[in-house]
C-alpha cells in the first residue's frame, strides 16, 4: 500500500513525465543528427544568435551570465534550452489573462484618500514611485505588528469568525493540517451564514501538501477557488512564475500579509527546522484597498466575474487616529517593473545611520551588492540576519558565500539560532520599514508574484525595531574568519547559477 500511494503520487506522476520527456528530447535529437547533417550547424548558430541576443538584452547581467556559460558549455543544445525554459518573461497565456484586468483595474487602485500628492518631498521616501505603479499612499490605516505567525493565527481566527460580507484569502502554500483545517471549518461556517469566500492557491507552491483537485472539494463547500499557474509536466519557463503573496482581506477594512502560509510550520504546531520564526501585519483602514484589489486582479484572471469593483470597497469604517502612513505594494512579472528590488535598493540608497534585515535567503546581484557596499562607505550601519537551521541546504550555501565580501567592508552577518528565520523586513534609520513576502532573491525579485506593506512614520514601527533587538539577541554573530569558511569551489560553482535556483 505504501509503495502503491507513492507511485500514484502527484510529483512522483509529474516526475516520471519530465524525464521521459528529456529522455525523448535527447534520442529525437540523435536520430535527427545522424540522419540530417545540417542539424549540427542549425543548433550552433541557434546558440551564436541567442547569445547574440542575451549580450544586447536589457536583462540583468548575472541572469545573462549563467545562460552565456551553459550555452558556450553546451553549444549544441544549449540555445534551444534557454529559448524552451530560459526566458524569464511570463508565458503568453498568463499575460493574455493578467494584463487586460490590470488594465481595467487600474482606475479604481487609487482612492480620493490618497495622500502622496500632499506629502512634502524630504517625507516621500519612495512612495512617490510606488503612488506611479498605482499603489496609494493612506492615513486612517490601524497597523498591528506580529513577532511569530503563533500570535497573527489568533487575532486571524478571531477575524474570520465575525466576517460579514466576504473573505478573500490568497496564499502560496496551503497544506492540510491543524492551521488550515481549523481555517476550513470557519469558512464553510460563514459559507453557510451568507458570507462570500474566495481563496486562491498557488499550485506548485501546494503541490505537496493538497490533494490533486482539492478546488473541485472546496467548490463543493461553497467556497470559490482558483489554482494559481496549474503545474503542467511539460518543459516550459511558465512554470518559474509563481503566485508567492499571503493575503487575507475580510470585508474590505481588515487586512493581512507578512511571511506566514496557511500551514503548520509557520505556527510552530509541527516542527520541521526548529523553531519557526515569521513576521506579519494585520492592517484595518483604508490602506486594506490595496490589498484588495491586487487580490482582485488575479482572481478576475482567471474568473472574470466582477464588474464593479468597487462594490468590495468597506461599507462602514471604524473611526482610526492618523499615524504615519502605509502603501500595500505588490510585485509582477507581467508590469516590467521590479518593483521590489527597485523599493529594497532605495532603502539601502538612503539610509543615513543604519539599516537592518531579515531575511531566509540572501542570494543578490551586483547591483544590490554594490549597493550594500556604498551604504558602508558611507558609514551606515548594516546588520543582517539570516536563518541558523536551511530550509535548502544548497540555497543556504549560496547565501553564506556572499558573507564574507560584505563583512570585510564592515557588514555584520547574524544567523538565527532556535531554528529557521522566514521573515522578510528591512528597517532604515527607525523609521522606514517594510514587512511582506519578498525575499533578496532572483525569484521572489524577478520571477515571483509578491506582497510587502511600506510603513514611514508610524508608531508600529517601533515593534518592529524591539523585535529586532530581540532577534539579534537570539541569533549568532558571523565572524570574518568563520566568514572565509564559506567560500570554496563547492559555493562558487552554486553561486554561479543562483539565478537559476
Amino acid at each position: 500500500m505504501k509503495f502503491l500511494k507513492i507511485f500514484l503520487n502527484r510529483i512522483f506522476i509529474f516526475s516520471i513525465c519530465i524525464f521521459l520527456q528529456m529522455i525523448w528530447i535527447i534520442f529525437a535529437g540523435r536520430e535527427l543528427w545522424t540522419h540530417y547533417s545540417w542539424i549540427y550547424p542549425l543548433m550552433y548558430i541557434i546558440s551564436f544568435l541567442v547569445v547574440l541576443g542575451l549580450v544586447s538584452k536589457d536583462e540583468n547581467p548575472s541572469y545573462k551570465t549563467v545562460w552565456i556559460i551553459v550555452i558556450l558549455l553546451f553549444p549544441m543544445f544549449g540555445g534551444l534550452l534557454y529559448l524552451c525554459i530560459g526566458n524569464k518573461k511570463p508565458s503568453r497565456k498568463i499575460r493574455k489573462m493578467l494584463e487586460p484586468v490590470m488594465d481595467e483595474m487600474r482606475p479604481y487602485m487609487i482612492l480620493e484618500d490618497d495622500v502622496c500628492d500632499c506629502l512634502d518631498p524630504d517625507k516621500k521616501d519612495g512612495l512617490h514611485y510606488l503612488s506611479d505603479l498605482g499603489y496609494g499612499t493612506y492615513l486612517q490605516t490601524q497597523c498591528r505588528y506580529y513577532s511569530l505567525g503563533d500570535y497573527c493565527y489568533r487575532d486571524l481566527l478571531k477575524d474570520i469568525k465575525e466576517a460579514k460580507r466576504y473573505i478573500f484569502m490568497e496564499y502560496f502554500i496551503v497544506s492540510q493540517g491543524l492551521m488550515f483545517q481549523q481555517i476550513l471549518d470557519l469558512l464553510k461556517r460563514k459559507v453557510q451564514e451568507g458570507v462570500e469566500v474566495r481563496l486562491i492557491y498557488d499550485d506548485v507552491g501546494s503541490l505537496t501538501t493538497l490533494p490533486y483537485h482539492f478546488e473541485k472539494e472546496l467548490e463543493k463547500m461553497g467556497i470559490q477557488c482558483v489554482v494559481f499557474n496549474p503545474f503542467v509536466p511539460f518543459l516550459s519557463v511558465a512554470m518559474n512564475h509563481r503566485d508567492h503573496r499571503k493575503i487575507c482581506i475580510i470585508d474590505g477594512y481588515i487586512g493581512y500579509s507578512g511571511g506566514f502560509n496557511l500551514a503548520d510550520e509557520y505556527i510552530n504546531v509541527k516542527m520541521r527546522f526548529g523553531h519557526w520564526k515569521d513576521t506579519g501585519m494585520r492592517l484595518e483602514g483604508k490602506g486594506v484597498w490595496n490589498l484588495t484589489t491586487m487580490f482582485l486582479s488575479t482572481w478576475n484572471a482567471y474568473r472574470h466575474q466582477d464588474q464593479n469593483y468597487l462594490l468590495y470597497l468597506p461599507e462602514i469604517l471604524p473611526p482610526i487616529q492618523n499615524d504615519g502612513y502605509v502603501v500595500v505594494y505588490g510585485d509582477s512579472p507581467v508590469d516590467h517593473e521590479e518593483t521590489g528590488e527597485h523599493i529594497y535598493l532605495n532603502m539601502i540608497n538612503q539610509a543615513q545611520n543604519e539599516i537592518w534585515i531579515m531575511t531566509p535567503y540572501f542570494i543578490i546581484d551586483d547591483t544590490m551588492m554594490k549597493a550594500f557596499l556604498l551604504a558602508r562607505k558611507k558609514g551606515v550601519r548594516v546588520h543582517i540576519i539570516t536563518p541558523g537551521i536551511p530550509d535548502k541546504k544548497n540555497v543556504y550555501h549560496v547565501t553564506r558565500s556572499y558573507y564574507y565580501s560584505l563583512m570585510k567592508a564592515g557588514v555584520e552577518f547574524y544567523e538565527y539560532q532556535p531554528g529557521f528565520l522566514h521573515a522578510k523586513m528591512v528597517l532604515c534609520d527607525q523609521r522606514i520599514a517594510t514587512v511582506g513576502t519578498i525575499n533578496f532573491d532572483y525569484r521572489s525579485l524577478y520571477l515571483h508574484f509578491e506582497c510587502n506593506i511600506m510603513l514611514t512614520q508610524k508608531s508600529v514601527i517601533q515593534e518592529i525595531s524591539r523585535d529586532f533587538q530581540e532577534t539579534f539577541a537570539l541569533s549568532q554573530k558571523v565572524t570574518l574568519s568563520e566568514s572565509r569558511r564559506f567560500k570554496g569551489i563547492y559555493e562558487a560553482i552554486l553561486r554561479l547559477f543562483a539565478p537559476l535556483m
